[in-house]
C-alpha cells in the first residue's frame, strides 16, 4: 500500500506582467493557505517520506512553507519535470520513486493535478490553489501502473481551514 499526497501550488501573484509564469512567486494570500495547509499535515500527523515538487518559483515557495509549518525535516527533491506536466508525465514521475518511500507528497500545477487525481481514483475533483488531497494506493511499488488504483481519502481547501 502507498500513500501519494498531492498538493496544489498555494495562490500565487500577478503583480509584475514581466515575470515568466515559472518565476512568479506567491502572493500574501497564498503565503497564508500554504502555513495552514503545513498546520492540517501536523494536526493530522501525516508522515511524508519525500517531498517531489515542480521547481518553479511559486511552488518552491508553498513547500518551503508547508515543511517550515509542518515542524519536522522532509526530504525535497525538486523534479523539472512536474511543471506544466499533464498526468502520464506526473505518472513517469511517480513509477521512478524508490521502492521504500510508502508516503509520498508530490507538487504542482494545474490542470496536472487534477488531471492525476481523476486517472488514479476515477474521480473529478476541483483543487483550487493550495489544495490538499490523500489518495491510498493499492500497489506495492510506484512502478506499478496506478491508473484507477487509488481511493480518495480526503480532499481540503485552505479556505476550509480557516
Amino acid at each position: 500500500m502507498k500513500t501519494l499526497f498531492l498538493l496544489r501550488h498555494a495562490k500565487s501573484s500577478w503583480n509584475d506582467p514581466t515575470l515568466e509564469d515559472f518565476d512568479r512567486p506567491l502572493n500574501g494570500r497564498g503565503r497564508v493557505a500554504a502555513k495552514s495547509i503545513g498546520g492540517f499535515i501536523r494536526k493530522q500527523n501525516e508522515k511524508v517520506d519525500l517531498v517531489l515538487s515542480s521547481p518553479a518559483v511559486r511552488a518552491r515557495e508553498t513547500i518551503e512553507i508547508v515543511m517550515k509549518a509542518v515542524g519536522v525535516p522532509l526530504e525535497l527533491r525538486y523534479d523539472q519535470r512536474i511543471y506544466e506536466a499533464g498526468p502520464l508525465r506526473l505518472l513517469e514521475v511517480i513509477s521512478q520513486i524508490e521502492k521504500n518511500k510508502s508516503r509520498v507528497l508530490l507538487v504542482g500545477h494545474n490542470p496536472g493535478m487534477e488531471e492525476l487525481l481523476q486517472v488514479l481514483t476515477g474521480r473529478t475533483e476541483h483543487m483550487a490553489t493550495g489544495a490538499l488531497a490523500k489518495i491510498s494506493l493499492d500497489a506495492r511499488k510506484w512502478s506499478e501502473s496506478l491508473a484507477e488504483k487509488g481511493s480518495l481519502e480526503w480532499l481540503v481547501k485552505p479556505k476550509e481551514l480557516a
